[in-house]
């Protein structure tokens, strides 16, 4: 499962490059992960510090640092 939670945020990594900041509910559309695999992905970009989260009233956005 490790493995693959780390191919799933390279994933995750790879859009987030090329696309920026997106909200989780479109980067869970562009990468083509459930909703548990995204987040054990942003959980695992978070844990290394790669990423920044913010939040809004009804959205939760993504970006690489």
């Amino acid at each position: 499962m490790k493995n693959q939670i780390g191919l799933d945020a390279g994933k995750v990594w790879k859009q987030l490059e090329t696309e920026g900041t997106m909200t989780t509910g479109a980067l869970k559309k562009a990468v083509g992960l459930t909703p548990f695999a995204l987040y054990t992905a942003i959980g695992w970009l978070a844990r290394e510090n790669n990423i920044v989260v913010s939040r809004t009233a009804n959205q939760i956005k993504i970006g690489l640092k």
